[in-house]
């Protein structure tokens, strides 16, 4: 079968391997669609692991069902998640299945820039979810990165009457804005330092679109009356979004670090400025589970959330590699989609 090979973000090879032959309680994928995430591009998070094939937001057809597999069959169509926790440690059972060690062992196989994936058995047991007959298989590849705002937001309390900053309207940025929407926030202001982005951020429901050179902090009390954010997200791991997150946020308030920065990125923490008397909190939030993955399905089913209209490419699986140019250069795309039977 014919996959996309990564080596580096300017290296992604179409080349062949054997397609993988399932065992007992394993699913093969036809894979129809693989959204390129902002994680993929993190090129320094794959330091001595290339080559590899990447994509994990995925969708696609059942081709074989092993033995024992109940619940799925040969045509179903299906979303998978490449990261399923155990449900049982210490850490699943406070409600934290994000940072289970089985969670981060998991993965299916070899990846989603592929022509066809393999589902070992703990991701058919945990991770499949049949999707509604009038979803796309390329609406369905938001199902990943829409479950992981709705964590983040889940967890960050964005609630009815919010006042919501998201800093940062790439791909992340924009599904934030719609969902802060859709949870009650009274007001949305994003920031981006692309025009494009935040011409984007209008268009899917941002009240404000301010340019990320701005005093951020300042612009936001004007619009807000005031008052800083209730929550801030930040969905870029930039230095200066950092400290303007610190500087817009309410007291009260909350600010969720959605994105990773850099490798060994630092920041000064303004301990009394930020803490002392103000009970602001600082969290994160990684990856989600399987009810904030059907919740995300819900949502996009139900058009509460517009996906379709934030793909801005679709290429065939030759073309990976202007998929990352396109994706790592984070100026004239949204969301780029993968065909790899195409």
């Amino acid at each position: 079968m014919r996959v996309a090979m990564y080596y580096a973000n300017d290296d992604v090879r179409l080349e062949e391997m054997p397609k993988p032959d399932i065992g007992k309680g394993e699913l093969l994928i036809r894979v129809m669609a693989s959204g390129i995430c902002g994680s993929d591009v993190m090129q320094w998070y794959r330091a001595g692991r290339t080559p590899l094939v990447l994509g994990h937001e995925i969708a696609g057809e059942v081709v074989e069902v092993g033995e024992g597999v109940k619940g799925y069959k040969v045509g179903d169509r299906v979303s998978a998640s490449h990261h399923v926790p155990c449900n049982t440690c210490h850490y699943c059972l406070r409600g934290h299945h994000t940072v289970c060690e089985t969670l981060r062992r998991t993965n299916f196989y070899p990846g989603g820039f592929a022509e066809y994936v393999k589902l070992p058995h703990i991701n058919v047991d945990r991770g499949v979810y049949l999707l509604p007959d009038d979803m796309s298989y390329e609406e369905a590849t938001f199902i990943e990165p829409l479950a992981c705002v709705y964590r983040g937001q889940r967890t960050a309390g964005v609630s009815i009457g919010s006042a919501v900053l998201v800093i940062g309207s790439g791909i992340s940025g924009l599904l934030h804005i719609q969902l802060a929407k859709v949870m009650g926030a009274s007001l949305v202001v994003a920031t981006d330092i692309e025009d494009y982005r935040l011409n984007a951020a209008k268009r899917f429901g941002a009240d404000e679109a301010l340019h990320a050179s701005a005093d951020i902090p300042k612009e936001f009390r004007k619009i807000n009356r005031g008052r800083g954010a209730d929550v801030v997200i930040l969905t870029t791991g930039a230095e200066k979004a950092i400290m303007q997150a610190f500087q817009s946020v309410d007291r009260g308030g909350t600010v969720l670090f959605f994105a990773p920065a850099n490798a060994g990125v630092t920041v000064p923490l303004p301990v009394n400025d930020l803490f002392w008397r103000n009970e602001i909190t600082l969290t994160s939030s990684y990856a989600a589970n399987y009810m904030e993955h059907m919740a995300a399905m819900e949502l996009i089913h139900l058009k509460k959330v517009n996906v379709k209209d934030m793909i801005t490419h679709r290429l065939p699986l030759a073309e990976t590699q202007q998929g990352f140019k396109l994706v790592s250069e984070a100026k004239k795309s949204i969301k780029v989609i993968i065909e790899p039977q195409k």
